[in-house]
């Protein structure tokens, strides 16, 4: 059978840091999910939020690093935008869904850290 775990709802404190976990994470990348992800270890919802901001800026990071590379030879100027906007998109996906305390998984993330 497939159990469904239930979580339940954050704080209302933890879904605000959840709130500005997505927010740092679209405008300075991987240090404000980092700082999070080591000073809130007792908060499992922001923990896990965390983890999930973090490695999709390591995901981005990626994407960004071939996009450079593959500049060379001129496929990296398509790249380069696409990792952008779906940077912008699934941050602000994470900002909606943190304003109304659901966890948020994205499609495609590098699950690097467990």
């Amino acid at each position: 059978m497939n159990e469904i775990e239930i979580n339940p709802s954050p704080s209302r404190e933890s879904q605000n840091i959840i709130l500005l976990i997505w927010l740092g994470t679209l405008f300075f990348g991987f240090i404000p999910s980092l700082i999070i992800y080591l000073v809130k270890q007792d908060d499992a919802a922001v923990t896990d939020q965390a983890k999930e901001a973090l490695n999709w800026s390591i995901t981005t990071m990626l994407g960004y690093a071939v996009g450079w590379v593959l500049m060379f030879v001129l496929i990296g100027f398509l790249i380069l935008p696409v990792v952008a906007i779906c940077h912008l998109i699934f941050c602000i996906l994470g900002v909606v869904n943190a304003s109304k305390a659901q966890p948020y998984r994205l499609p495609f993330n590098l699950r690097l850290l467990k």
